[in-house]
C-alpha cells in the first residue's frame, strides 16, 4: 500500500500542527538538580557545550537559508519562523543554562556564512539550481535532525546511568522529544519534492556531486576544529564503537531519496568518510578548543 502522497496543504499543517504540540520549551520546567557536577562535566562537557552551541546557531542558520534559498517557500518560512526557531533557542538556553550549572563557560555559536553557500546562493536565483539547493537543505535537515535525536537520546541513557535523573529527564529528554518533528518536516518536503518530480536527472546528478564533495557532519561548519569536536562527541558517547550502524541511521533516508539506493546502497560513503575523519581528528588531538567564531570559512 503506497503512502498519501504529500501535498503543500498537508505539509502546511504538518507544520502548524507542529507549533502547537510543541510550544517552546521554558527555562522554568526543568529541574536543575545535579548530584555530582564534576563527575557529569568530567564525562559530558564537550558534548553539552557542542549541542548547546549548535542550538544556539540558529540565527546564522536562517541567514545561511536565506542565502541559499532566495526565493524561500511559504511553508519552509512558517516551519523555520514560527516552529523552528523559538523551539531551538529554547534548546539553546536550556544546555546553556546546564553548562552555568556546570560552572563551564557559556556557548560560542559560529556565526561566519562559508563563501561555498554564497556563490550557491548566487546561483540560486536561477530557479533550477534553486530546487536543487532546496533539495540539499532539506537533506542537511534531515541529517541534523537524526543527528541530535541520537545524541540526545545516548546523553539521556548515560545520564540516567549516573543518578543524574533531574536533567536526563527535565532537560534532555524534552529536548530529544521536539527533534523528531523537525526531522518529519524536512523528510516530508524531500519526499515531496522527488515524488512530484521536480528534479530533472541532471539536476539530481549535480545534487549528488554537490553533496559528495560538500557533506559535513551536524555542527562541523566546514571548521576542522569543530569536526575534532564532533569526534570527541562521538566517542564520549560510545558512537565510534558502531560507526557504520549509525551511519545508516543518519543517511538512509538520504540513500533512498538522493540515490535510489544505487548498488544496494544503504547509506552514502560521505556519511561514514566524514564520522572516521572526525573520531581519527580527536584521536589525533584531542580537545575542545574553540576556534574565532568569526573565521572565515571557504
Amino acid at each position: 500500500m503506497s503512502s498519501p502522497r504529500i501535498t503543500e496543504a498537508s505539509l502546511k499543517q504538518f507544520v502548524l500542527d507542529l507549533g502547537d504540540k510543541h510550544p517552546p520549551i521554558t527555562l522554568g520546567s526543568a529541574d536543575r538538580t545535579i548530584h555530582d557536577p564534576e563527575a557529569v562535566k568530567a564525562r559530558f562537557a564537550g558534548v553539552i557545550d557542542y549541542l548547546a552551541r549548535v542550538e544556539l546557531e540558529v540565527d546564522r542558520n536562517v541567514l545561511e537559508l536565506l542565502t541559499i534559498l532566495p526565493n524561500v517557500s511559504e511553508v519552509d518560512k512558517i516551519f523555520y519562523q514560527d516552529v523552528w526557531y523559538d523551539q531551538e533557542m529554547a534548546h539553546g538556553y536550556l544546555l546553556d543554562q546546564l553548562q552555568a550549572d556546570l560552572g563551564m563557560e557559556t556557548a560560542e555559536p559560529f556565526m561566519t556564512i562559508p563563501i561555498r553557500m554564497k556563490l550557491l546562493g548566487a546561483l540560486a536565483h536561477w530557479e533550477p539550481i534553486h530546487d536543487i539547493s532546496r533539495l540539499l537543505y532539506y537533506l542537511t535537515g534531515a541529517s541534523t535532525e537524526r543527528q541530535a535525536v541520537l545524541a540526545y537520546s545516548s546523553l539521556t541513557k548515560e545520564l540516567t546511568r549516573m543518578g543524574e535523573t533531574a536533567i536526563a529527564e527535565t532537560i534532555i529528554q524534552p529536548i530529544k522529544k521536539q527533534e523528531p518533528g523537525h526531522f518529519a518536516f524536512y523528510k516530508m518536503s524531500a519526499e515531496k519534492m522527488i515524488q512530484d518530480e521536480e528534479l530533472k536527472p541532471w539536476q539530481i546528478y549535480v545534487a549528488r556531486l554537490l553533496r559528495s564533495k560538500s557533506f559535513t557532519m551536524v555542527g562541523v561548519d566546514y571548521v576542522k576544529q569543530y569536526q575534532r569536536h564532533f569526534g570527541g562527541v562521538m566517542k564520549a558517547l560510545s558512537v565510534d564503537q558502531e560507526m557504520e550502524v549509525y551511519a545508516k541511521e543518519i543517511g538512509r533516508l538520504e540513500a533512498r531519496l538522493l540515490w535510489a539506493n544505487e548498488k544496494g546502497m544503504e547509506f552514502p560513503p560521505y556519511f561514514l568518510k566524514a564520522l572516521r575523519e572526525s573520531v581519527e581528528l580527536y584521536e589525533a588531538q584531542g580537545s575542545f578548543d574553540r576556534p574565532n567564531p568569526n573565521k572565515f570559512v571557504i
